[in-house]
This record gives C-alpha cells, sequence and structure tokens, in this order.
C-alpha cells in the first residue's frame, strides 16, 4: 500500500491509547507513507510528540515516510520548538486542508483486525473515534 492518510482531531494523552492502537494497526499493513493531517486538530502535547517519533522510527526500518500536514500555526511552533520539523516532513496545504475526509463508521470495534488494503485507487476511510484514516493506492 503506498499511502495511508490519518485525519487526527485530537492529539493528547487522553486520546494516545486510542491513536497509537490506530497507527499500530496502519504499520502493520506496511505502507510506503504515512501522512497525519492535523487541520482538525487544536492541541498536540509531549506524548503525542512521543508517539510520532516512535512511528517515525518505525517507518524508517520500514523503509517508510512519516509527514505530518496541515497543522495550526500554534502546533507547527510546537513541532518547531520540539525539532520535530527537522526529523519529519511537516507540509501546509490549504486545498488539503479544506476537503473534508469521509468518515465510516463510529468506533475500532467496526474494524476487523487485519483488514484487507483497499484496491483500486478508491479511498477508503474508517473513523476511529478521534481519527479518521484514508488509505489509498
Amino acid at each position: 500500500m503506498p499511502l495511508v492518510e490519518v485525519s487526527i482531531t485530537e492529539f493528547d494523552l487522553a486520546c494516545l491509547p486510542e491513536t497509537g492502537a490506530v497507527l499500530d494497526q496502519l504499520l502493520a499493513l506496511r505502507p510506503q507513507q504515512i501522512v497525519i493531517d492535523l487541520a482538525g486538530c487544536r492541541h498536540i502535547d509531549a506524548a503525542a510528540i512521543g508517539l510520532l517519533l516512535d512511528v517515525h522510527r518505525r517507518m524508517v526500518r520500514a523503509g517508510g515516510v512519516l509527514a505530518v500536514r496541515n497543522p495550526n500555526p500554534r502546533i507547527t511552533r510546537i513541532l518547531q520548538t520540539a525539532r520535530l520539523d527537522q526529523i519529519l516532513p511537516v507540509h501546509t496545504d490549504a486545498a488539503a486542508a479544506a476537503a473534508p475526509v469521509t468518515e465510516v463508521g463510529p468506533t475500532p470495534a467496526d474494524v476487523t483486525p487485519g483488514v484487507t488494503p483497499p484496491t483500486g485507487t478508491v479511498p477508503r476511510a474508517v473513523a476511529y473515534g478521534r481519527a479518521a484514516v484514508t488509505a489509498r493506492t
């Protein structure tokens, strides 16, 4: 699978177990690139930064790339202060921020472990509480 996009609206210690579990499932699919879209996220804390670093290390080991897209100015400053912007690609795309992610299903319980990667070029989106995941091939 070449690309998986994750739209995260809350990214702090309170939702870290849920978000970490989603990212673990995505890493199991062995994508070439994971893009975390933070357009709808207002805050990120140290625990979330630690998770981003962990996912980055795992992606590099697997030969992939983790990128962050559309952080708001406050989150951009936090990423710069943590020097995460020197480790991960951070992209701002106004057009991508305006495009909504289609959410299907309310909880991770609706997703069977070992999800079969989508086929063709049709995006597939799954909602995971505070994160929506879109896989594109």
